[in-house]
């Protein structure tokens, strides 16, 4: 991103001694872009964010609403994935969307290598496919996502859109044989060979992973007690954009064994490398109005 915007870490650790303070300096940014969060949010950030948003500012959220890491599943082959709060449904709620703490399991997955053959003689990889990684290809001819190949997306969560007068876009969502497993429950590598059956999927697929809300948005403190006072609070913004991604794992590079970061959307063990970049940056692009860089 840097080659076209200035960007900079911003951290919401200061608001709990000055959020007003926090609330000036995050308004000089044109987007936040909030990427995997794993600790709850606390009602002054979260009015913070929300100030940010009703003055026009842009998001991108990337967010896991279970927690399951591949790093688990590798280390010991099975893992519970469990949901995560972060404390954000109401806030989501009140700009129109809820993300689920399910996982999809989508037959059209990414390839995953994974050791095989007899304990005891060389170990051989071999290519499976991982179905709770799956392969999205966009079917919108919204210009963030026209003309994409497929994004790689790992342990996605389902979003459901609710109705609030705010126009919302389906970016990207699971094939039409996808289902969503409720968390808890176990996931094991040893799924790559398990057999399915097509009525399985009945009906169950096209889950939404990634939505666009654009339109004046309703602060989520409207009629409710502030969790701290501003003088400059408003309860309808400008008109501002939104961008809700159910998975925080499709912005993180993997690192080669110097630990320097590959292209994102590069898969070192496969070779494969997938749209998970162009996917941002248009997204970014977007919200910024930088149609000409799309």
């Amino acid at each position: 991103v840097r080659e076209s915007y200035h960007i900079g870490p911003f951290t919401l650790d200061s608001v709990t001694s000055n959020p007003i303070e926090s609330l000036k300096a995050l308004k000089k940014y044109d987007l936040a872009i909030i990427a995997k969060p794993t600790e709850k949010f606390s009602d002054e950030e979260k009015q913070v964010l929300d100030q940010f948003i009703i003055n026009g500012g842009k998001t991108i959220w990337l967010v896991d609403q279970v927690n399951m890491e591949m790093d688990s599943l590798y280390n010991s082959s099975t893992a519970l994935a469990f949901p995560r709060d972060l404390n954000l449904n109401d806030m989501f709620f009140k700009y129109g969307v809820r993300i689920s703490p399910d996982i999809i399991k989508d037959e059209l997955g990414t390839p995953i290598k994974l050791a095989s053959g007899e304990p005891g003689s060389a170990t051989q990889f071999q290519e499976f496919n991982w179905k709770f990684a799956p392969f999205i290809f966009p079917l919108s001819n919204h210009p963030i996502v026209k003309n994409l190949g497929g994004i790689r997306f790992e342990f996605a969560n389902p979003i459901d859109t609710l109705k609030n007068g705010i126009q919302k876009t389906i970016l990207l969502k699971s094939s039409p044989n996808s289902k969503r497993i409720g968390a808890p429950v176990e996931v094991s590598l040893n799924s790559v060979v398990e057999e399915t059956n097509p009525e399985e999927y009945l009906n169950k697929g096209l889950i939404p992973v990634a939505v666009l809300l654009e339109g004046k948005f309703h602060s989520m403190y409207e009629n409710r007690v502030l969790p701290f006072q501003d003088k400059t609070f408003e309860n309808e913004g400008r008109k501002s954009k939104i961008i809700v991604v159910s998975d925080g794992d499709i912005i993180k590079n993997q690192l080669d064994k110097n630990y320097i970061p590959q292209e994102l959307g590069y898969d070192q063990k496969t070779g494969n490398l997938f749209d998970n970049k162009d996917f941002l940056m248009n997204a970014v692009n977007y919200l910024l109005d930088d149609t000409g860089l799309i």
